[in-house]
């Protein structure tokens, strides 16, 4: 079956959760405008009214939607999850849901197959534009994309749910079965090195390194900015020129990641708890070790922090 048939009959399944998705039959009508207003050109011209006015500003249009949709399912979800007590009565009671445990493993399982196949959808069609344009204008509008953080596979919430998944599995949850497109969630570790994977009919698969490009280990107390990469919340801050006790939120917005480079990513940095969770059951002995180094060092900062704020208090 061909993938547009196969994500028709996806989406179709997701009518009721009312969920956007990207318009396969539509974006190729509008390739196929562009070829019939330029017949002489076997390649699309850089200043083309169809490609610079319709198809690409529809697609990202699709994409923010996708995205938007899916980091707020996603958190909602995550936060009713990791909430405890008389929290999760009240997040409950607002939302006025009756769902159990088992049901949100299914959604979330439902999220992730969302997010990789709509991943899935947005490349192909990318890929058929670069095909019939004999162009890369399609590989630099995702990078664009990339850029604008459009992208779903760099969203920090589709991590949370992978590491989600693969913490309830180890907890041996009973659910519902998981979808067909669905080829489960995994970490492997290599040579010391742990990754978080998942793979969708073959067609996709993501594999995210989780060592911290900073300090060359494992990620601890991991935190995404909003670019997609991932760092320790303690590498975070001595990357953007804070302390712990500062936290990211008071970053500079031209401060820059230290991969990629882009700014204004600290502000809307998420904590990935359910990474956090995962990592430490998987990595004991390194993460006790770990975690009574970031103790000595927070104790050390906090110090230093309130020591400078008396001497600024006192005027010494």
């Amino acid at each position: 079956m061909k993938f547009c048939k196969t994500y028709q009959e996806f989406m179709r399944g997701q009518e009721q959760k009312k969920l956007p998705v990207v318009g396969f039959k539509k974006l190729k009508k509008i390739m196929k405008t562009c070829r019939r207003s330029s017949p002489y050109h076997t390649t699309c011209p850089d200043q083309c009214a169809v490609c610079d006015g319709t198809f690409f500003p529809s697609l990202l249009n699709e994409m923010s939607e996708i995205v938007g949709c899916f980091n707020q399912r996603a958190q909602k979800l995550l936060e009713l999850h990791l909430a405890s007590g008389f929290r999760k009565y009240i997040i409950l009671l607002k939302g006025k849901s009756k769902r159990n445990h088992s049901t949100l493993v299914h959604e979330g399982k439902d999220l992730v197959v969302y997010a990789l196949i709509n991943a899935v959808a947005i490349r192909k069609i990318l890929k058929k534009y670069d095909k019939i344009h004999y162009s890369k204008q399609g590989q630099l509008f995702k990078s664009h994309a990339q850029t604008m953080h459009k992208e779903i596979l760099q969203s920090p919430w589709l991590i949370e749910l992978m590491a989600l998944h693969i913490n309830l599995r180890e907890t041996k949850v009973k659910s519902r079965k998981s979808s067909a497109l669905f080829d489960e969630c995994y970490l492997t570790i290599k040579d010391g090195k742990p990754s978080l994977a998942c793979e969708l009919c073959d067609s996709i698969k993501i594999d995210i390194d989780l060592t911290c490009s900073i300090c060359l280990e494992t990620v601890f107390d991991p935190v995404s900015l909003s670019c997609g990469h991932i760092f320790c919340y303690s590498c975070a801050c001595s990357s953007a020129s804070l302390t712990i006790v500062d936290g990211l939120k008071e970053a500079h917005p031209k401060e820059k990641c230290p991969l990629c480079r882009s700014a204004g990513v600290y502000e809307g940095a998420v904590h990935l708890e359910e990474l956090n969770i995962m990592l430490g059951r998987s990595c004991t002995e390194y993460w006790e070790e770990r975690l009574q180094m970031e103790r000595v060092e927070r104790v050390k900062q906090a110090k230093e922090h309130w020591e400078t704020q008396c001497r600024a208090f006192m005027g010494i």
